[in-house]
């Protein structure tokens, strides 16, 4: 490995640390070197803190001046919550600075880049593509699309069933997978569920660590009980429900008093997924988790709008059960959904699927 790649992926190490606390920014790392040695680091630490570079450099302080910066998304030239870094990267004398990938954005990419090499500054660019495009993926997309990352998430048997005919289903998978899924949650702005898995499961969707998640649930009719456990210790503006005109004034009255209670378009009688997700990327909503239930995980493949699928499998048959995925109806092998880019591993007895569409 030579010493630029060696750099960068300690810059993408230093980025990882502002995983689940940076969007809707989106994780960076930065490393200031002089003479063959690590002047000063910095990443991203959360939304609204001093972006990867401008920490960096002001550790270093003068120490910067002729010094060689590395970067892991090319730097912002724009005024936004912080000043823009670019002018943070001139002022500090940094002499070539190397550039890990392009700002995702079609209006932004390359700007800096040219800024840069204007002021005398020497810029490469493209090192780690790959591994930096996957991290930022979620920021990736609702920066190009003004849609938010789906991730559907399911925990079923080895033959795709999530409950018994009776409605069982504590516990299909191993506690090392449910803890993993609690942890995984971070990650993510949002946690959504269909009101029918509120109903029958009741779950308070929490994350570890703790952190201000917001949780969505989409009840077409409104049917989501009021002391539904989700709302216990939950701020009212960190729950969202989302449904049609189908519901009463009483109902969104009452429950108006838990969570906000927002009325959107139909569709085929029920919440538009679409325009849904788009008024929650409005919000800056970029992750979002779907964990169940089946009805909702299938009707946001059949319209297209997951972008990865995680699935936790334990090593049992059920037989007869509710499936995991319902209302795709597909006829042909050729209308299935297939996932790509597939990850396997193994969580004691229980094994992770994961794979992108």
């Amino acid at each position: 490995m030579n010493d630029h790649l060696f750099y960068m992926h300690r810059a993408y190490e230093l980025a990882a640390k502002g995983w689940g606390r940076t969007s809707p920014n989106p994780m960076v790392g930065a490393i200031v070197v002089k003479n063959g040695k690590v002047m000063a680091e910095g990443w991203h630490a959360r939304c609204g803190a001093d972006h990867a570079e401008a920490m960096a450099l002001k550790k270093a302080g003068a120490k910067a001046k002729g010094a060689v910066l590395y970067v892991t998304l090319e730097p912002c030239s724009h005024y936004g919550r912080t000043p823009p870094c670019i002018d943070v990267i001139i002022r500090a004398g940094i002499r070539k600075v190397y550039v890990g990938v392009l700002d995702p954005n079609p209006f932004m990419s390359g700007k800096s880049v040219k800024i840069l090499r204007k002021a005398g500054i020497s810029v490469e660019v493209g090192f780690l593509r790959e591994e930096l495009t996957r991290m930022n993926e979620a920021f990736n997309k609702w920066v190009r699309t003004r849609m938010p990352f789906v991730v559907a998430k399911t925990a079923q048997t080895l033959d795709g069933k999530i409950a018994t005919l009776s409605g069982e289903s504590k516990w299909i998978t191993s506690k090392a997978s449910r803890d993993l899924a609690r942890r995984m949650r971070f990650g993510f702005d949002a946690i959504a569920v269909g009101v029918n898995t509120v109903i029958k499961d009741d779950p308070v969707l929490n994350s570890v660590p703790a952190k201000r998640l917001k949780k969505i649930i989409f009840d077409s009719d409104l049917k989501t009980p009021v002391h539904a456990r989700l709302f216990k210790g939950t701020r009212r503006d960190d729950v969202l429900i989302l449904t049609t005109s189908k519901a009463s004034a009483r109902r969104i009255r009452s429950l108006g008093r838990k969570a906000e209670v927002m009325v959107t378009p139909a569709k085929e009688s029920r919440v538009d997924l679409r325009r849904a997700l788009k008024i929650l990327a409005q919000r800056e909503i970029t992750a979002i988790l779907v964990e169940g239930g089946a009805a909702l995980v299938g009707v946001a493949l059949k319209e297209g709008l997951v972008d990865k699928m995680m699935v936790y499998v334990a090593p049992r048959i059920m037989g007869e059960g509710l499936d995991a995925v319902r209302g795709l109806r597909v006829r042909r092998l050729d209308d299935t959904v297939e996932l790509k880019d597939i990850s396997v591993g193994k969580i004691g007895e229980d094994i992770l699927i994961e794979g992108y569409l």
